[in-house]
């Protein structure tokens, strides 16, 4: 059984500028490797592969020690192989007949993940067991970086991840035998209808209350935008308004898959099988305004009716209910 493990990363000042400096050097890496592939194409019609680029990245290492150079060598592959699947997957799509979404360039609010593949080859879990009280992850060109382990790894980590999230750091552990946890067998079947005013109704009349959580913060939101509002752009007043701003959104959005989370544990906890919605919420939060020529009416109403459904969070975690591992029911 696979599973990841999602914890904090607590750098120091130092190592949080090196964290930036690695992801800003992969998503160059990235972006360097798809204008390859579109000029080459373009100009001489050639296609470039990933393992054409990745012999490449010894050259490209070698002339710029201080800055490619410094990073790990499979994370840098494991960046030009999430181009090579962004490009199999483009070619899947238009061969299926679907839109097909030509790779795109990543700029600095859309690369914020870097892999290494293998645990061991320029990363370390644990790197530092001697240390019972705290827990370390080694990055090359990074150091040993504090990891707060809330819970414990109980399997073989294989791959390792470091991902940005506002102005937070994360590791991310994919692994592989992770033991299973059977649940108790209930013999109970439901059907759950998902809503605003109470996020779950169960076919035998239970309630799942909602939460509201961007509603109850609505104020403090509120209060943040206006000041990030007067602000001067370009100015250091108004990047702290800004991560002010982003914080209390991090927040809304962490309670409500953690939320979301305890909700569906509860649900399989108490049911065997479960059938809910299959809810199209995109196109259910699609705005009314229309076009200038046929606006469209009760916009107001929609926008509050879309902020509620999307503040409910139904997409955040409800397929988990379908993979929770049951025990056999004895017959």
């Amino acid at each position: 059984m696979r599973r990841s493990f999602k914890f904090l990363l607590r750098p120091t000042a130092r190592q949080a500028a090196a964290l930036a400096a690695c992801l800003e050097d992969h998503r160059q890496l990235y972006n360097a490797a798809l204008e390859h592939r579109r000029t080459a194409y373009r100009k001489a019609g050639v296609s470039i592969r990933y393992g054409d680029q990745s012999a490449e990245l010894k050259h490209i290492r070698a002339a710029d020690e201080g800055g490619q150079g410094r990073w790990s060598f499979s994370s840098q592959q494991a960046t030009l192989r999430r181009l090579d699947k962004a490009f199999r997957a483009f070619f899947e799509r238009v061969k299926s007949g679907r839109t097909p979404g030509f790779p795109r360039f990543k700029g600095r609010g859309w690369f914020d993940t870097v892999q290494w593949p293998k645990d061991g080859d320029g990363c370390r879990w644990d790197s530092q067991p001697h240390h019972p009280a705290a827990t370390y992850v080694r990055l090359q060109g990074i150091g040993h970086v504090r990891v707060h382990q809330h819970r414990r790894v109980s399997s073989t980590v294989k791959t390792i991840s470091v991902k940005r999230e506002g102005f937070r750091w994360y590791v991310v552990l994919s692994c592989d035998d992770a033991p299973a946890q059977p649940l108790p067998a209930t013999g109970a079947v439901a059907g759950i209808d998902m809503g605003v005013a109470s996020l779950v109704t169960t076919s035998d009349g239970q309630h799942l209350a909602n939460p509201r959580h961007l509603q109850s913060s609505a104020d403090r939101l509120a209060a943040a935008q206006q000041a990030l509002a007067r602000k001067k752009r370009g100015s250091k007043r108004r990047r702290r308004a800004v991560a002010r701003v982003a914080a209390l959104h991090a927040k809304v959005r962490r309670q409500r898959l953690d939320g979301a989370h305890k909700a569906a544990l509860a649900l399989v906890r108490a049911y065997d099988v479960i059938a809910h919605e299959d809810l199209r919420v995109t196109n259910m939060t699609r705005s009314a305004s229309g076009t200038v020529e046929a606006p469209g009416r009760n916009v107001a109403q929609k926008s509050g009716l879309n902020r509620s459904i999307l503040d409910a969070g139904w997409g955040c975690s409800w397929a988990s209910s379908r993979t929770r591992l049951k025990a056999p029911v004895e017959s």
